[in-house]
Parts: structure tokens; C-alpha cells; sequence
């Protein structure tokens, strides 16, 4: 399924590169530099996915992310972060529309993880997949708090 996603990040090569790998695969992009802009855009734009970087300036990616369901607005969103624990990673994928790709990635990984979170024929494997990976972020959690005691 191809559609118009919203890729929100202040680094330009990242950027760049998404564009390119959602183009080629037929999506449309439209891109925002910061949390204040991401918010203007999910309005004006009405973006299928939200592709969100976690650490950005004016507002993070949480901080949109709460904004954006503070308006109502269930729109499926994809978080990439370099900065992430996985403690945050377990935290983000509370809410059934959130997923989370650490960087570095491959572009065309976060392509597949796009097509899958937007085809409801690939969604229950892709719900299924994300249920997996969610346990292993518990159970990792879970041992790195057994260590701490």
C-alpha cells in the first residue's frame, strides 16, 4: 500500500535519504524539520505515517508524538532515534500505532517496516512481529532491573 508519509527529522541527509527510498518505492514524502513544523504538517498534510526522530530542537519526538493523540489523531507513526533506551522503546510501544527503529538503519528496512504498518493484509504479521520484539524489550528491561537490585 503506498502513502503519503510525513518524514520529521533536523538532520538533511536524513532527510534525503528517506525521500529517496520512499519515492522510489511510490510513496508520497513530505518533510519537516522540527516538532512545531511536524505538528502544522500533520494538520495541513494529513499524512498516512509520521516517520519521527526522537531528538530534535523546539520539541522532541515524544513530545509530538503526545501532541498529535492529544488531538485525537491516531495516525500511525514510525520512531528512528540513535538516543534510545529500551526502556523508551518499550514505553513507545504501549501505544498499538507506535513502532521504533534504532539508528542507524537501512533505508530500505524502514521502507518494509512503512509498507507493513500500512497494508492491512501485512498488518497482523506485522503485529505479531512488533508483539515478538516487544517481549524481548520486556524481558531485557526486566534483566538489566534484576542486575540494578
Amino acid at each position: 500500500m503506498k502513502g503519503k508519509i510525513l518524514v520529521v527529522d533536523d538532520e538533511p541527509n536524513i532527510q534525503k535519504l528517506l525521500t529517496v527510498a520512499l519515492t522510489n518505492r511510490g510513496h508520497e514524502v513530505v518533510v519537516a524539520s522540527n516538532g512545531v513544523e511536524a505538528l502544522a504538517m500533520v494538520e495541513t498534510e494529513k499524512p498516512d505515517l509520521v516517520v519521527l526522530d526522537v531528538m530534535m530542537p523546539k520539541m522532541d519526538g515524544h513530545q509530538v508524538r503526545d501532541e498529535i493523540r492529544r488531538r485525537g489523531n491516531q495516525v500511525p507513526i514510525l520512531f528512528l532515534s540513535a538516543a534510545g533506551t529500551f526502556e523508551e522503546q518499550v514505553e513507545q510501544m504501549k501505544d498499538d500505532n507506535v513502532d521504533y527503529i534504532p539508528k542507524p538503519f537501512k533505508p530500505a528496512e524502514v521502507a518494509d517496516h512503512i509498507e507493513a504498518m500500512l497494508d492491512p493484509v501485512r498488518r497482523a504479521e506485522f503485529e505479531r512481529e512488533r508483539a515478538k520484539r516487544e517481549a524481548k524489550l520486556h524481558t531485557i528491561v526486566n534483566i538489566m532491573h534484576r542486575d540494578r537490585e
